[in-house]
């Protein structure tokens, strides 16, 4: 079944709370949404050749960032466009801050810590051979992805993702992301600041995405940092394949392994649909 409008779906807000996209701003008004900004923010960057966070382009006022693991070109430009047209003849959802996405994963509550199988079909096929080439690299050694998570992202619908700590309860230490048709940044961010540094503001690390490129969050970039999508930094339509591992508790020797063991095989069949 196509979606409808598959190049930018602006037909509906699925905002929440605090969350916001152009279209609930226009219904609402701005003013009373807008979140309130830190006064003080040091900016960084990040150099996946020698894995430092640098301020202002200059490699004195730098700090070691551990936890990203980027692949530039991980897919080509075939890869992509069938991988996208794929997607798009799949119903996207409606999600929060002008996203859409697809669910291929159990349907968890993560506030009552329950996960529910019914429903959850496997990973989609297309994504059997990027799990195998994801797995050819040594710091993606045995990783087996349980869920992935598709967002469409545009900048008409004011498209973005706030700071945020994915679940460590069900989700495992390596988070990865495929990046699709445009180049993006990714802000990790650090509101305590790093009073060791002499930091004691907000500190954000701006990560550049370039298209068909995979991303590896992992350590501290994973437990201690924020990461997040600025609406700003949205220029044209982004999709993303975000891939999921199970924690220990769901591993061999866990509490829940036999339930892991269940996930795992739904998983890896290679045979979902988005639930």
């Amino acid at each position: 079944m196509m979606a409808p409008d598959s190049s930018d779906g602006a037909t509906s807000c699925a905002c929440k709370g605090i969350r916001r996209c152009l279209m609930c701003e226009k219904l609402k008004g701005k003013g009373q949404l807008e979140a309130s900004e830190p006064q003080v923010v040091h900016h960084f960057h990040y150099n996946p050749e020698t894995g430092l966070a640098i301020y202002k382009d200059a490699e004195a006022a730098s700090f070691p960032f551990p936890g990203v693991f980027l692949w530039e070109n991980f897919i080509s430009e075939e890869e992509e466009r069938e991988l996208i047209n794929t997607m798009d003849q799949d119903v996207w959802n409606q999600s929060q801050s002008g996203r859409r996405k697809q669910d291929f994963g159990p349907k968890v509550n993560f506030k009552k810590r329950k996960v529910r199988v019914g429903g959850f079909s496997g990973l989609p096929a297309l994504s059997q051979k990027l799990v195998l080439r994801m797995q050819q690299e040594p710091s993606l050694a045995g990783f087996q992805p349980v869920e992935q998570c598709n967002l469409d992202y545009h900048p008409q619908r004011g498209s973005s993702i706030d700071p945020h700590l994915d679940d460590s309860w069900l989700w495992g230490e390596r988070l990865v992301t495929i990046n699709m048709l445009s180049n993006t940044t990714l802000t990790m961010s650090l509101e305590q600041g790093l009073p060791e540094l002499g930091l004691g503001e907000e500190v954000r690390v701006a990560v550049h995405l370039p298209r068909r490129s995979l991303v590896v969050l992992y350590g501290e970039a994973r437990h201690r940092w924020k990461h997040a999508i600025h609406r700003e930094d949205v220029h044209e339509r982004r999709v993303c394949s975000t891939y999921r591992e199970l924690s220990a508790e769901f591993l061999l020797g866990g509490q829940q392994a036999e339930l892991g063991v269940q996930l795992l095989n739904i998983a890896l069949n290679f045979q979902g649909t988005p639930i």
